[in-house]
């Protein structure tokens, strides 16, 4: 039986079932019992989501780590953005243009080694950029959602 099957067959399952039997199907999945107030189609889409991510695989690391923090009320970064060794980032600046080398380590410009691409934007400008910004590869836009 193919997964999307199983997973139908699941919801049809999951539908008939009265609030004691989702409470109960509820604590077996997720090892603890729901909120005492959760609605009935709230328990079988979380149930159902489970089954999907069962068959098809979950949120990344990097999402449950977000989620994590989220619900600690701490920060939320993004993940960082991974740039291959060997990319060139181009960039001109006050009439001046700025070819920046990925390495291993980090980036290099003019000769020199920097951790991170702040750290050259900085350099650059000699402001507080945020490096991935700098060099277009993030908007406004995408930090404001």
């Amino acid at each position: 039986m193919s997964a999307e099957v199983r997973i139908l067959n699941r919801w049809d399952e999951l539908s008939v079932l009265d609030r004691v039997a989702l409470r109960k199907e509820w604590l077996e999945i997720f090892g603890a019992p729901p909120a005492q107030f959760l609605s009935l189609i709230f328990m079988r889409k979380a149930l159902i989501w489970q089954a999907q991510a069962d068959a098809y695989g979950g949120l990344r690391q990097n999402s449950k780590r977000m989620l994590a923090a989220a619900a600690d009320g701490g920060k939320i970064r993004p993940p960082k953005m991974h740039l291959p060794p060997g990319t060139q980032l181009v960039r001109e600046w006050n009439g001046r243009r700025y070819l920046v080398n990925v390495t291993q380590p980090g980036f290099e410009l003019d000769g020199s080694e920097y951790a991170s691409l702040t750290a050259v934007a900085r350099h650059i400008t000699g402001a507080n950029w945020s490096g991935p910004r700098f060099f277009g590869l993030t908007s406004a836009k995408r930090k404001a959602a």
